[in-house]
């Protein structure tokens, strides 16, 4: 699996961080790794798209992109409940696009501490497996929008980055090893 690390996460080796986001394109596998990831580590899960207020939605499903400024309370809505897992003392994985630094930098001013697993993916295979999907409000036309605002993390954040092609069950154990030995 090709796994870069472009900067290890904080903490003492094999402890986990408070906070990960699983980011990326629609279609990169970002709530499937999360849901798995939380299991592995025993922390809790938030789904991203389920915070999207019902405007977004409907905009989305329309094949109408977010702009900036519409995806500013969607980012707020995770930021918070990943604070408040923290601030429960509970881990948390969250699956959440972060397509831009600037929507990176406004999670981790929730919480400091949070490391970022960019799940990268070619964008013909994103359209593929957002057009195979059922019953998601995002359509197969907006993918080529993600990319075209995807800003993917520097060598300077807290991130690291995953294949997205290789199977699901891989990708978790990958993101285990990366977090546990960092």
């Amino acid at each position: 699996m090709d796994e870069k690390a472009a900067q290890a996460p904080a903490g003492a080796p094999g402890s986990v961080p408070p906070a990960i986001v699983v980011m990326g394109v629609a279609g990169c596998g970002k709530s499937a790794v999360g849901i798995g990831l939380a299991a592995a580590l025993g922390v809790a899960f938030i789904e991203g798209d389920k915070l999207h207020p019902p405007e977004n939605v409907a905009r989305m499903a329309s094949g109408e992109p977010l702009t900036d400024q519409l995806r500013e309370g969607w980012l707020d809505a995770i930021g918070e409940r990943i604070a408040e897992s923290v601030g429960s003392g509970q881990g948390v994985v969250a699956a959440c696009s972060a397509l831009k630094r600037s929507y990176r930098d406004r999670l981790s001013g929730f919480c400091p501490e949070i490391i970022f697993l960019y799940l990268e993916i070619d964008p013909a295979t994103a359209r593929q497996r957002v057009g195979n999907r059922k019953g998601h409000f995002m359509p197969a036309s907006l993918v080529d929008s993600q990319f075209a605002i995807l800003e993917p993390p520097a060598a300077d954040e807290r991130a690291s980055t995953l294949d997205a092609t290789r199977p699901v069950g891989e990708l978790v154990a990958g993101a285990v090893r990366l977090i546990r030995r960092s």
